[in-house]
């Protein structure tokens, strides 16, 4: 079954009882049992609810394989993926990273006693100088928040296998359509489903997909026994997402190559991120382990302050100056205030948020008004 009718499909078969196509919101709490543990497959709604376990069927199959749990954000999803390592234990991650995941990393767990190695990724090899006999996992974003950075997906595999580490990948920026990472050899998918998947910037949520049928036993234990799980109002506005999907995400990839093309040339643009550059590094990466460059642009102004930077975001008419990503509508988001704003000033700058970076999540508009907007924005 293709991309298009697993999105419309997957998971979800016409109720039972009256014939509804649409799943239905099975707004309840609790369940019906014959007699003490003779249920329908359902006791409690915090541990499985029937409109959830629809989506987690069919995230599961747009990422091809077999099991998926759905979380009541992208950093609880995060969180429990967390839980499964013990004090002592080493992480391995990159040194371009959502300012949530990296929060997450050194203000909650690094108290934990887990240590975090954030290095450059781009160079699958570089890993294996920080592996050690407590090294336990491997956390990959690609493409990368927010300096587009591409990571090769099957080139660290190889790596963690070599090793047993598990290998987690955050697939938020390009979406299943574009990439999928248990494909390549990653353990776990994660996702923020609030951004792309979702689509219409009205639900917050997460998910964590995989083939590992230990590695879900343990994620599953984690996900009832600390509550962290979606209701199933969300459930059904992301399941109606998805099914449009695949014609969104193709909207995102064409609008946001016209926009990378315009903002390459325009005199107020210093350097531009979006890996369907020829120059872009690891570009041949990109075309070989995603089925588009997607929606999402980093840019740097020229010659701009702090002061013109915020000027220029807060200018636009159609873009809207807004945190979030993946949306229908095109949002300008600045990283330094913003999303990245819990990493400190020096480590951002490391690799590239400086405090006159903008990111670009490109909507499905008419790509001519959303040129427009830019042009008047930035002149």
């Amino acid at each position: 079954m293709k991309f298009a009718t697993k999105a419309i499909h997957a998971g979800q078969e016409p109720d039972p009882t009256t014939g509804a196509v649409m799943t239905p919101i099975y707004q309840t709490s609790t369940y019906w049992q014959k007699t003490p543990g003779d249920n329908k497959g359902y006791e409690y709604s915090r541990g499985t609810n029937p409109t959830r376990k629809a989506l987690e069927d069919c995230l599961a199959a747009l990422e091809n394989c077999k099991y998926g749990l759905a979380f009541s954000s992208g950093m609880g999803a995060t969180d429990a993926v967390m839980k499964i390592l013990k004090p002592g234990d080493e992480v391995i991650t990159g040194n371009d990273l959502y300012g949530g995941s990296y929060r997450i990393f050194t203000k909650i767990f690094a108290n934990y006693g887990i240590k975090f190695h954030f290095i450059d990724l781009t160079k699958a090899e570089n890993i294996k100088s920080y592996i050690s006999e407590n090294t336990k996992m491997i956390w990959v974003e690609t493409p990368t928040n927010p300096m587009m950075q591409i990571i090769d997906i099957e080139a660290v595999s190889h790596i963690s296998k070599a090793h047993s580490l598990t290998l987690v990948v955050d697939n938020t920026f390009a979406s299943p359509y574009l990439q999928n990472p248990i494909d390549q050899g990653a353990d776990i998918v994660m996702h923020s489903v609030t951004k792309y998947i979702g689509g219409h910037s009205d639900v917050v949520m997460g998910a964590l997909l995989t083939n590992n049928e230990e590695l879900y036993k343990q994620l599953w234990f984690i996900y009832n026994a600390c509550g962290a799980t979606p209701g199933p109002q969300d459930s059904f506005l992301v399941l109606r997402g998805i099914k449009t999907l695949h014609l969104r995400m193709k909207a995102h990839c064409e609008n946001g190559e016209k926009i990378a093309q315009f903002l390459r040339t325009h005199p107020k643009i210093e350097k531009i991120y979006w890996p369907g550059f020829l120059d872009h590094p690891n570009h041949e990466v990109a075309k070989k382990q995603m089925r588009g460059f997607g929606g999402m642009i980093s840019i740097v102004l020229k010659d701009a302050d702090l002061a013109e930077t915020f000027r220029i975001s807060g200018s636009f008419k159609v873009w809207t100056l807004a945190e979030s990503l993946g949306g229908v509508e095109s949002l300008i988001n600045h990283p330094a205030s913003m999303t990245h704003g819990s990493i400190p000033k020096e480590e951002r700058e490391k690799v590239g948020v400086v405090d006159n970076l903008l990111r670009l999540s490109v909507g499905v508009e008419d790509v001519d008004d959303l040129i427009e907007d830019l042009k008047n924005a930035l002149g």
